[in-house]
């Protein structure tokens, strides 16, 4: 079983590939997914590539009723195979593939406001949030405070 920060990896490997399918980033990430997989071996360089390539034709042909779980199935599908290529390695070697994943990652990683099929715009950074006369949500948010914004004075109505 993987550690915790290692799992964690793996599902943002997983996140990223479905993210980037569709999108411009696609072609470096899928890409760098399949050398990252194949380790130096050009054979499974190729499949890898196939196999990333029909994850990107089921998640472009999804109907939008099945979107969310297609999209869901084919994260879920990349985590597992990174999980399971990161547990095939010995400490030393997973801490080599740990990094470079790390490095893909964020090399790969969508600019800011780029919409990724399907989600809203990835936002990084400070982030404010303000909701008048109703509420507002966001997911995944770190270092977040929450409060009652100030009263419109006389002049704003």
């Amino acid at each position: 079983m993987l550690a915790e920060g290692m799992a964690a990896l793996a599902a943002a490997g997983g996140a990223a590939v479905v993210q980037a399918a569709g999108t411009s980033a696609w072609q470096g990430v899928q890409q760098s997914v399949a050398q990252w997989f194949a380790r130096g071996d050009g054979e499974r360089e190729r499949v890898e590539l196939e196999r990333l390539g029909r994850s990107a034709a089921a998640l472009e042909s999804a109907q939008d009723d099945e979107r969310t779980g297609v999209r869901s199935g084919q994260q879920g599908a990349w985590q597992a195979r990174f999980e399971q290529a990161l547990e095939n390695l010995s400490n030393s070697e997973r801490e080599e593939a740990a990094g470079i994943l790390r490095a893909l990652l964020q090399t790969h990683a969508p600019a800011d406001g780029e919409k990724t099929p399907g989600d809203g715009p990835t936002i990084r950074g400070h982030v404010d949030i303000r909701a008048d006369h109703g509420s507002a949500a966001a997911v995944q948010m770190r270092d977040v405070t929450v409060g009652t914004p100030p009263q419109p004075g006389p002049q704003q109505g």
